[in-house]
């Protein structure tokens, strides 16, 4: 192997753990960085076995990790003729990423908080009409407040992930066009 060919892999696996380092900024662990990172900077479709070579995990791991990164479209399961192990490229379009990432974070978050909110919510109503206690009113009425004001919150986030998935957004903030080779 020529100097120029170790400086590029020495390269590539300094910028394969910056990737994964970046991701644990996202709830996402280092290992499944790792493993994006390889198939990001890979010119073709890799197999597990490949990428477990690559990231030095066991094969269950890399399973696990490739599934995560599938339910978030940041890893695409593609055929290749002759082959019927399953290849796996990853969507190297860091925005795209980023948008389908934060939008299934924000309907997660969404979801959650209702659901609690519904269980929650006509109990208090119940306790508010229903005690004799104002001490009991009062503090089910102040909880009451807090749930409802979290409603402007959870509209305000599902109309930015709505613009982030019809690409809305880009009216107000573009893209840039080109690449210049510049992160600003």
């Amino acid at each position: 192997m020529s100097n120029e060919h170790e400086t590029i892999e020495q390269s590539r696996d300094i910028m394969i753990s910056a990737i994964a380092q970046s991701m644990v900024i996202y709830g996402v662990t280092p290992s499944v960085g790792r493993i994006y990172g390889v198939l990001y900077f890979s010119s073709e479709p890799l197999t597990l076995d490949e990428i477990k070579d690559q990231v030095a995990m066991s094969k269950a791991s890399v399973s696990n990790g490739m599934r995560e990164l599938l339910e978030t479209d940041m890893v695409t399961k593609v055929w290749m003729k002759g082959d019927r192990k399953d290849h796996y490229v990853a969507e190297k379009d860091y925005l795209r990423n980023f948008i389908t990432f934060f939008i299934k974070k924000i309907r997660q978050e969404r979801n959650l908080i209702m659901k609690a909110t519904e269980q929650v919510e006509p109990t208090l109503e119940a306790i508010v009409e229903e005690t004799s206690d104002d001490q009991v009113k009062e503090e089910a009425n102040k909880d009451l407040a807090l749930i409802k004001n979290s409603y402007n919150y959870f509209d305000w986030t599902m109309r930015f992930a709505n613009a982030m998935e019809s690409g809305e957004i880009f009216n107000y903030l573009p893209k840039q066009q080109e690449n210049k080779g510049d992160i600003t």
